[in-house]
């Protein structure tokens, strides 16, 4: 017999990139204090983006928009959440984490007041891409301060923070329509979404005052590399960016096809709270189902539902539309939930974890912000929905395809050493 070891390439590069946090004195709040972080900052880190779904159809019709351009209010902020995620590290490691997650949260809240004042498209456009911005940069970094905090509760711990962000689209969902109905000005119920950013500011200001006080040297640390050659955080990435185009194509045009279809704004944006809630309540459900860093047969659960509430909407879209919308919710939820897990499982420090999740960010967030463009393109080309439907269709079957290549390359190698 011999022994057989299967080498598997990781990109670790020592050192600490926020040394302000680890090897100083500053002291880690408490967890309660963290929760509160956690769910304030992800509550804001949606409506942004979510709130423009109820209101496509006022700012199409006051700005004479095609159905493809509309779509960018959506595309814009998701392609930059893949392309700053690039930088973020790099800015965390410069400047410090817990800084840069306060100046994007400042950046995000800025820019929806700016976006409910926009004179113009460009404007509009212009100040939809500092939305994306500070989503992209707040989020990147948001799961290093959750390893970090809470290594040994990490399932649980992003649980909580996919919950927030579940709550936070439910909210805004249900809310815009009737704000924008009770007021009769979609500026004002967009820019009502200033409010949480404002809340979570205070709570990290309050909660993270050492840290953001705290010292931060570089001279003798280094940034971790992406791991550009490893398979595993393609593979990761593709089932991410999967889930990602579905997501954003269902919360940029769910209320818009519905309302196409005869339903009013109010009664729309009930079917796309229903998609909400179900991601929402989905994410605690696979949070705390998934004891194991081999979440496989959780990935393959949770795309398996995806795709059947995709299916049944394209197959009959107007049966059960809200029982329907919130089958395939669960299923992207539990998938959102797992899959911001999975960076976590490959890292073995909270800089590494950093720079996985920036890389499958940047991935999967380019791709998800096709989602939108898609769909909208596709709506102006044929006049309807249901090929847009069929496409997300297909996204889904592929990646509940990719779901048996996702075990952690840490457990692959830990097998590697067979007989032979």
């Amino acid at each position: 017999m011999s022994v057989k070891s299967v080498p598997i390439e990781r990109d670790v590069t020592p050192g600490l990139a926020y040394p302000a946090l680890a090897g100083s004195d500053v002291r880690a709040p408490s967890v309660a204090a963290v929760v509160v972080c956690i769910l304030l900052v992800a509550l804001t880190l949606r409506p942004g983006i979510v709130s423009m779904g109820p209101l496509l159809t006022a700012i199409i019709d006051e700005l004479g928009l095609t159905h493809t351009q509309a779509s960018l209010l959506t595309t814009i902020p998701t392609l930059l959440m893949g392309l700053l995620a690039l930088p973020a590290p790099w800015l965390a490691h410069r400047f410090g984490r817990d800084r840069i997650i306060l100046l994007a949260l400042i950046v995000l809240g800025a820019a929806i007041i700016l976006r409910a004042l926009a004179g113009s498209i460009g404007q509009l456009f212009a100040s939809t891409a500092a939305v994306g911005a500070g989503i992209a940069v707040a989020g990147t970094l948001f799961s290093s301060y959750v390893k970090a905090r809470s290594p040994n509760r990490i399932a649980l711990f992003m649980g909580i923070y996919a919950t927030a962000i579940g709550l936070g689209s439910t909210v805004a969902a249900v809310a815009t329509g009737p704000i924008e109905q009770l007021i009769g000005d979609w500026r004002w119920a967009g820019g009502f979404w200033v409010l949480p950013a404002l809340l979570a500011i205070m709570a990290w200001v309050g909660i993270e005052h050492r840290s953001l006080r705290a010292p931060v040297s570089t001279a003798s640390t280094q940034m971790p590399r992406m791991p550009l050659r490893n398979p595993t955080a393609w593979l990761i990435a593709l089932f991410f960016a999967c889930n990602n185009l579905v997501f954003y194509a269902l919360i940029a045009w769910l209320a818009p096809m519905y309302i196409e279809r005869g339903e009013s704004a109010s009664s729309a944006g009930l079917i796309l709270a229903s998609y909400t809630l179900g991601f929402m309540l989905a994410n605690p459900v696979f949070g705390l189902l998934s004891r194991s860093d081999d979440r496989r047969l959780l990935l393959a659960a949770s795309s398996s539902i995806a795709l059947l509430g995709s299916l049944a909407m394209a197959v009959a879209p107007d049966a059960m539309p809200l029982v329907t919308a919130a089958i395939a919710a669960f299923g992207t939820g539990g998938a959102f939930t797992l899959g911001m897990t999975l960076p976590l499982d490959n890292a073995s420090t909270p800089e590494e974890a950093g720079a996985w999740t920036a890389f499958v960010m940047l991935q999967s967030y380019l791709v998800g912000a096709a989602g939108p463009l898609l769909v909208g393109y596709l709506r102006d080309s044929a006049g309807h929905f249901q090929s847009a439907l069929w496409l997300l269709v297909a996204v889904g079957v592929l990646m509940l395809m990719v779901t048996p290549f996702l075990q952690p390359y840490r457990n692959r190698r830990l097998k590697g050493c067979c007989c032979g």
